[in-house]
């Protein structure tokens, strides 16, 4: 079972949780390592395990017409994978795919399931990490919507940065623009002009993020606006 300490630095959703139902949890979640693009689950399949990102991180996507995808949402270290559940739904509304390597805990579905049944404080957590998410996804629709590439890349690279606790990522222009939903040129430019303001390195698909404050400044508000969501709702 891993540590309770391990775990409220490594997963700050789990941290809110009291110590008592925190460690029932832990008790029957196992530690993993997440492979970078592996399929977690797809959209309309049932869900067969819960995961709680420790030093990893999954992109939320949303097939289009059978072809193009998009990503929705950003699953790291502040919260879970499966929060469908709550509502008592074990299909997946999404695909899951693991956008940076790293451990995670996993629990499987039955008996994550008895622990909420069991566990009012861990329910209540779980329902305001619920409405946080909702929030997230009205958010990034809004921003695909009206906002220019270059700020929504700005964006996604700090989202990145804050799950993955790294500056360092290796993302092609092909993924990134399936995530953003835009076409490669539109990548390229972003990222071109990131460059140019010396805000990123980027080079054959190795990204670093050289200065994070300028960074924040090129980002869409969307940034700021989730990170004060979930500061507001989860502390």
């Amino acid at each position: 079972m891993p540590s309770s300490q391990a775990v409220t630095a490594g997963n700050r959703l789990l941290a809110s949780i009291p110590r008592k139902d925190r460690e029932q949890l832990l008790a029957k979640c196992e530690q993993i390592q997440l492979t970078f693009a592996n399929v977690l689950y797809r959209a309309g399949e049932r869900v067969p395990h819960v995961y709680f990102p420790t030093g990893s991180c999954i992109s939320l996507v949303t097939p289009i017409d059978g072809g193009a995808s998009l990503e929705v949402g950003l699953v790291g270290n502040e919260g879970m994978l499966g929060i469908a559940l709550i509502l008592g739904v074990n299909v997946a509304p999404f695909h899951a795919v693991v956008q940076g390597a790293g451990p995670a805990l996993r629990i499987t579905v039955p008996s994550f399931l008895h622990l909420l049944e069991q566990s009012s404080a861990l329910k209540r957590e779980l329902k305001r990490y619920l409405y946080v998410s909702l929030s997230q996804l009205a958010q990034s629709a809004a921003c695909t919507r009206f906002h220019v590439v270059e700020g929504r890349l700005a964006s996604w690279l700090l989202m990145t940065q804050d799950r993955a606790h790294t500056d360092n990522f290796h993302v092609t222009h092909v993924f990134l623009a399936d995530m953003l939903g835009v076409r490669r040129v539109g990548i390229t430019k972003a990222a071109n002009s990131l460059q140019n303001k010396k805000l990123i390195s980027y080079r054959r698909g190795d990204i670093k993020i050289i200065d994070r404050v300028g960074l924040e400044a090129a980002s869409c508000g969307c940034y700021r606006t989730d990170k004060e969501t979930y500061e507001r709702i989860l502390g």
